[in-house]
């Protein structure tokens, strides 16, 4: 599938998780604002394909970015960063969606298992949400030889101008 081809609306989304359920595949979800991709993005992704067959992405849209991290974010518009999340060769659905988290989407796709970075424990937003529709919350460890985008920033940030 191509790149283009994998960045949908939150309905295809919806409709691909139950076509791979359907084949008795497992579906698993993840999300993130996903803002200058970097190895910790990318060991997130492909820790989350690990855990299953069809990997849905949600991506934070411009709007739900600024509101989570604040006045200069994002760096990278979220048709550039839904792009390159569907590059990947592990991702096979990546949808922008608006909010500071993925409660409005998750009762929609029903994924057998949602991934986070462990930086969020298992007491996150959605834990209770994955409970009620039967996922299990998989927490990917975060890796601290790798910097976060935030981590890159605040370094930009402190060079000599």
């Amino acid at each position: 599938m191509t790149t283009e081809h994998k960045i949908t609306g939150l309905s295809v989304a919806i409709n691909r998780a139950a076509e791979a359920r359907n084949a008795g595949k497992r579906v698993v979800t993840t999300n993130g604002a996903f803002d200058l991709f970097s190895v910790p993005h990318l060991l997130l992704l492909e820790f989350a394909r690990s855990q299953g067959d069809c990997l849905c992405v949600g991506v934070n849209s411009d709007a739900s970015v600024r509101a989570i991290k604040g006045k200069g974010r994002p760096i990278v518009p979220q048709e550039e960063r839904a792009r390159i999340v569907a590059g990947l060769a592990c991702t096979d659905c990546v949808f922008l969606f608006d909010g500071p988290d993925p409660r409005s989407w998750l009762p929609l796709i029903r994924p057998d298992v949602h991934v986070n970075s462990a930086e969020y424990t298992e007491q996150c937003v959605e834990a209770e949400m994955l409970r009620e529709i039967g996922a299990t919350l998989v927490l990917h460890p975060r890796d601290t030889a790798h910097r976060s985008t935030s981590d890159v920033l605040a370094h930009i940030h402190s060079l000599p101008q």
